[in-house]
């Protein structure tokens, strides 16, 4: 299939973090919470590249990442994990992005190691300071739910708990700090929806910039 076979070349990271140079400042976004993705949408025309480290309990220990929204009603995201090599596609559509209420279809973690696309749907209920999100998505022959809230106590600091029904998964349990307008790092703590609750070390830092107004 082309796009398998594309996703399978190396990714030209090189280039994308020598753009960081080139763009102004733009305004950082919440990569989903911990777990889960979100309902609302890249801002077009905004790239956002990440490091992401993790226990190996939860996913490849070391990723990178980059989400750009494409328009308003549609972002794309790739990752790249390093240990062991591989490449994993998502992709979110707007369907309702006219707060409080949001709507969004797509699909996560269509991996060149042989995963399926896994389809999601999922709401949200956005006020200023506190985000409701509720949604599922189909893994294999399984649906699993997901759920999160996020609360913000200032445009710096959040504090956010998500989960994601499935032995395999976790309830999680973090917090988001934006240092600058683009760039964020957020740590978390993942615990397993299996009988040993197992705690595993997860965090993610985050720098956005602006291709196209």
């Amino acid at each position: 299939m082309r796009l398998r076979q594309l996703l399978r070349q190396p990714l030209p990271w090189a280039a994308a973090l020598l753009a960081l140079s080139a763009g102004g400042p733009a305004f950082a976004t919440t990569k989903g919470l911990s777990q889960i993705v979100t309902p609302e949408l890249q801002p077009e025309g905004q790239l956002s590249l990440s490091f992401q480290a993790q226990s190996r309990a939860i996913a490849n220990p070391y990723e990178l990442q980059g989400e750009l929204g494409l328009n308003n009603w549609l972002e794309v995201a790739v990752f790249q994990g390093l240990s062991p090599n591989e490449q994993i596609l998502g992709t979110e559509i707007g369907l309702v992005q006219q707060g409080p209420w949001l709507l969004t279809t797509g699909f996560i973690n269509w991996s060149t190691l042989g995963d399926s696309p896994q389809p999601l749907l999922e709401g949200g209920y956005y006020t200023d300071h506190d985000k409701f999100i509720v949604g599922g998505l189909r893994s294999g022959n399984r649906n699993e739910a997901i759920l999160g809230w996020a609360h913000d106590f200032d445009p710096t600091w959040r504090f956010q708990l998500d989960y994601q029904s499935g032995s395999e998964n976790f309830f999680t349990v973090g917090f988001t700090c934006n240092v600058t307008s683009a760039f964020q790092f957020n740590p978390a703590v993942y615990f397993s929806n299996g009988s040993s609750h197992h705690a595993s070390a997860y965090i993610v830092f985050s720098y956005t910039v602006p291709l196209w107004r």
